[in-house]
């Protein structure tokens, strides 16, 4: 058996993601300038699938955009977005009788993982298998839970879905989102309930067609379910932390793969430059004096990083950006375009044509044609040193990783001397006035500005006793 077939689920409304989802489809957010979905459609075609269907819905556009340039894509449309196994039975009329992938497509994870699943299916000749998640120190009740056990199978021991449970209170792994599936599962799809029964004693699922549930209905009529554990790393991208997290990730893991420098032709590096780690560099890209490099630099082409700038950590720059005048760069995914100047310091992610200009202090997520004031300062430490709770689609939660950072969406301002305090989000066409220091969250299409109460006296010699 082989799997040759996948289908991409990228037609969801990406809510939870604010500010980063109400604009633009969540599975189009670049991860490392790349869209989610370009990278997971990509991994796919890498592990040996011809053939990828792509079902589209809320702003499809986007992800036509991001993928119509692969001869091996094609697109559905689902209507009503009504789940994620209503989303399979869409792709189903163009598949044959074969086994198929189902790949959600906001997730970042290496193509390792997919290589992992379609090999034990196929050498066990599995009717289904889904990937699967040590929750490690996340909450539970963030996931859909999955139940992992062991059987014997063909004189060998394999993991297998013992059940699932949506949101549970407890538990030890969660579904990834990647599933293999030969045609036998379709029945379950359709048996679907259109929500998801199996949840905690006053858990209040919302009324949605959920592949998990279909398993479940597997499980229940004693039919094997493998599962396969995600390795290296895995992001579902579901919330804003989770852009900061994939970034760094997947950069991370770009980074390991670079043992020696690769110099693009006409790239050039200055000797008054310090360099102490491995350099990517893109055709015509320019490392200039007095630059610092302390870990890996992987830049496109036609970047001008030059006139002392330091960077530390690894680093993924696009094409096209300048990072110079002494500024300093700290583990960042930087978009295209970007312009990084005078004394700015940056650690995170910019999408493409962030500026930075003049001395600033970022930490955060920060959205595409953002322009920052000078003197910007992005709190990352509260006087508690707790971390910042952030409300969800009305539920608060404390994200377990980049809680205290800055979310700013795309087409944002802030002027001269803004003070961003800790775990703020910033929604898209916002302004963040000069000397504002901002507390709260601020809603889409909005201006923020201080106002100011001036006190006028008369002054001058005379008060000096003349």
């Amino acid at each position: 058996m082989e799997i040759k077939t996948a289908i991409v689920l990228a037609a969801g409304l990406g809510r939870k993601v604010w500010p980063y989802g109400e604009f633009r489809q969540k599975c189009t957010i670049p991860v490392a300038n790349t869209p989610i979905v370009r990278r997971v459609v990509d991994n796919l075609i890498e592990v040996g699938c011809q053939r990828i269907i792509v079902v589209v819905g809320h702003y499809a556009q986007q992800v036509r955009g991001a993928l119509a340039d692969l001869p091996s894509v094609t697109f559905v449309t689902q209507h009503p977005i009504d789940g994620t196994a209503s989303a399979v039975l869409t792709a189903l009329d163009l598949l044959e009788d074969e086994p198929y992938l189902v790949v959600y497509g906001d997730i970042v994870t290496t193509p390792d993982n997919f290589r992992n699943l379609i090999n034990v299916v196929c050498s066990h000749n599995a009717e289904a298998a889904a990937l699967v998640q040590p929750l490690g120190n996340e909450d539970a009740s963030d996931w859909l839970g999955a139940g992992v056990g062991t059987m014997e199978l063909e004189g060998k021991s394999v993991s297998m879905l013992t059940g699932i449970e949506g949101h549970p209170r407890g538990g030890s792994h969660r579904l990834c989102g990647v599933y293999a599936f030969r045609p036998t599962v379709t029945p379950y799809l359709l048996r679907n309930p259109g929500i998801v029964t199996r949840v905690p004693v006053g858990g209040m699922p919302p009324p949605e067609s959920e592949i998990a549930q279909s398993m479940q209905l597997m499980v229940d009529d004693g039919r094997t379910v493998l599962t396969v554990q995600a390795e290296d790393f895995f992001v579902d991208v579901d919330k804003p932390w989770h852009v900061l997290e994939a970034n760094k990730r997947l950069v991370d893991h770009l980074a390991k793969q670079v043992t020696e420098d690769q110099i693009a032709t006409g790239a050039t590096i200055s000797d008054a430059a310090e360099i102490n780690g491995h350099v990517v560099l893109g055709k015509n890209s320019v490392i200039g004096p007095r630059v610092v490099i302390n870990g890996t630099l992987i830049a496109g082409a036609n970047n001008n990083i030059t006139n002392g700038a330091i960077l530390h950590g690894n680093i993924f720059v696009g094409d096209q950006c300048r990072i110079s005048d002494y500024c300093d760069v700290d583990s960042s995914a930087i978009g295209n375009r970007c312009i990084i100047g005078h004394g700015a310091e940056m650690a995170g992610v910019l999408f493409d044509k962030v500026y930075l200009y003049h001395y600033c202090e970022m930490s955060g997520v920060f959205g595409c044609a953002t322009d920052i004031g000078a003197a910007t300062v992005c709190g990352t430490l509260r006087f508690d040193d707790k971390d910042t709770p952030m409300q969800v689609e009305g539920r608060y939660e404390v994200p377990p990783y980049g809680a205290n950072a800055t979310y700013m969406g795309d087409y944002c301002r802030t002027g001269v001397n803004a003070i961003i305090m800790p775990g703020r989000r910033i929604g898209s066409y916002s302004v963040v006035g000069p000397g504002v220091i901002l507390y709260d969250d601020v809603p889409s299409k909005t201006m923020i500005m201080a106002k100011q109460e001036l006190v006028t006296k008369s002054w001058g010699p005379e008060r000096y006793g003349w």
